[in-house]
């Protein structure tokens, strides 16, 4: 088995990706996440850029990692000025990591125009700090920025400059597409090269490959490189980072281990575990999922299409590459108008149901019509079983609706009216304590056989509904008080239609064990906000009722 080294750079070039900020507790958990995942390096940041940086580093070291070795990332010493005397060097040896990572330009187009040294002098800036850091005893690791592009401008400088470092003492060569514009058979082509040109100086140093996603091949060209003999791979968890982000390790590792036999990753521990380290490192930077992500995402096992639906039942490896549960996903079958009656089938719960060919046929027909008017059960489960029961005739609804009533009142004048007539004071007193909105829910309901009409108030129209709704049922259905909503969604369907258009409200729901989702749709954003409302409410008495 070939062991394929894991580096991560997550924390510092994955957060230079637009919209991704990490706090220092942030940086530490994930940190933690990457050891118990079995990552190779971790790069931390580079200790002289920031305080949170370099108060990472001082941090880190009283983690208890079983596996990661910890990263400073800097940059050649500057110019004119001895490696012992750089800040940045400085910065590196105090935060105390074994492995430091070095990044030097190999452009010559780089070093004349970005940098605006002399080719000497930038061959010196790589050796000096190189050599300067080995001798303090660091691993130091060569980040060769720019090198393909570098490579095919002028080969012979993009050589010297890898093997200074090399001679200085680095024991891996990075080479770096750091534009992210190079295409996967350039990538294994350099990189078979600059493997020539290091033996045929007989410097045993491995290489690296890091890889932006510009031309959307980052992945493409990591695997290229690690086929043309790289043995470290470097990027980042769900692919985050500059511009268009760097090679996503999930899908990589996956690769690796999955689809390319011979290579070992991850200390072996394998890939069960990537889709909760994918969405750990998600939340942990408050970023929404990519549902289509590859191998990890919730879409990345789905199946929509009847006749996808009709083979998965009969072979799973008819329409998906790898059993999802290799990387800790899973499987789910969708129903949309495009559904054939294998999708209702595979997603009923009902044994009876399964095999009452007409009433599979009443639930499509039914998805298909409400479909068409706008509504969506991909995230509406507990709505679609609530469906299956109404068509089959078998519904019993824990309480019957007769009316209810949302009234918002707003308590203080219009800022106009409060203020002076100035800009300033109308925009100070739309901040002002004294504008009160109060919102009030009425609902008048049947619930087992004798009529209870409730009000309560509540943050806003769809919180007071919720209120009220529970006032009239607990007293009957104590079960209600373990249910709680998580996430409340609205989606404008028809926006041409402007303030008449329908919306779609989505909830999701818990009874600290499980979730559901129920749909409502609309022209009036409060009655679909009910209609999802009471599929949530109904949903979980049905379940409790039944001692599911």
């Amino acid at each position: 088995m070939r062991s394929i080294e894991i580096y991560d750079t997550t924390l510092r070039d994955g957060s230079q990706g637009e919209g991704v900020n990490f706090s220092l507790e942030d940086k530490l958990a994930i940190t933690q996440r990457l050891d118990a995942a079995g990552i190779d390096f971790i790069e931390g940041g580079y200790p002289l850029s920031n305080p949170k940086d370099s108060q990472y580093f001082a941090r880190v070291r009283g983690l208890k990692l079983s596996h990661s070795r910890v990263v400073a990332f800097g940059m050649t010493r500057r110019r004119g000025m001895g490696a012992a005397d750089d800040p940045g060097m400085k910065a590196l040896l105090e935060a105390g990591t074994a492995v430091v990572t070095i990044v030097g330009k190999t452009s010559a187009f780089h070093v004349a125009e970005v940098l605006g040294v002399s080719r000497e002098e930038n061959l010196a800036m790589i050796a000096d700090t190189v050599s300067f850091l080995t001798a303090q005893e660091r691993e130091v690791f060569y980040d060769a920025e720019h090198f393909f592009d570098g490579w095919k401008l002028d080969r012979q400088y993009a050589a010297e400059t890898i093997l200074a470092a090399a001679r200085s003492g680095a024991t891996r060569i990075v080479l770096c597409d750091t534009n992210g514009g190079t295409l996967p058979h350039q990538i294994a082509e350099l990189v078979r090269d600059a493997c020539a040109v290091l033996r045929e100086a007989d410097l045993d140093v491995r290489l690296g490959i890091h890889c932006h996603n510009d031309c959307d091949v980052a992945v493409a060209n990591t695997l290229a490189g690690v086929e043309a003999g790289a043995v470290q791979v470097q990027g980042t968890i769900n692919g985050i980072g500059e511009r268009c982000g760097n090679a996503d390790l999930i899908s990589v590792v996956a690769n690796l281990d999955l689809k390319l036999p011979g290579h070992r990753v991850l200390g072996g521990t394998g890939t069960r575990h990537l889709t909760e380290l994918s969405r750990f490192v998600y939340e942990t930077a408050n970023m929404v999922y990519r549902p289509e992500q590859p191998f990890v995402g919730v879409s990345a096992f789905a199946h929509k299409g009847g006749m996808h639906v009709h083979a998965v039942a009969k072979a799973t490896e008819s329409y998906e590459h790898i059993p999802p549960e290799a990387v800790g996903n899973e499987r789910r079958i969708l129903v949309s108008e495009l559904s054939g009656r294998s999708n209702i089938q595979a997603l009923v719960t009902r044994p009876d149901v399964r095999d009452d060919r007409a009433l599979l046929d009443r639930v499509l027909a039914e998805v298909c019509r409400l479909e068409n008017e706008g509504w969506q059960f991909e995230a509406a489960a507990a709505s679609f079983d609530l469906l299956v029961d109404r068509c089959a005739g078998t519904f019993r609804p824990p309480f019957e609706k007769l009316a209810y009533n949302v009234s918002v009142e707003s308590r203080g004048g219009s800022a106009a009216q409060r203020g002076s007539g100035g800009p300033g004071d109308a925009i100070e007193a739309v901040g002002s304590a004294a504008e009160v909105i109060r919102t009030e829910a009425t609902v008048k309901l049947i619930v087992a056989g004798s009529i209870r009409h409730e009000v309560a108030e509540g943050d806003g129209p769809v919180n007071a509904l919720d209120a009220a709704l529970r006032k009239a049922l607990e007293p009957v259905y104590p079960a209600l008080a373990g249910m709680s909503l998580l996430d409340y969604k609205v989606r404008v369907i028809n926006a041409q239609e402007g303030t008449a258009a329908k919306v779609r409200v989505s909830i999701e729901s818990t009874d600290g064990e499980k979730v559901w989702g129920t749909v409502g749709v609309s022209e009036n954003v409060i009655e679909a906000s009910w209609l999802a409302l009471a599929d949530a409410f109904s949903f979980h008495l049905a379940r409790t009722s039944a001692g599911n």
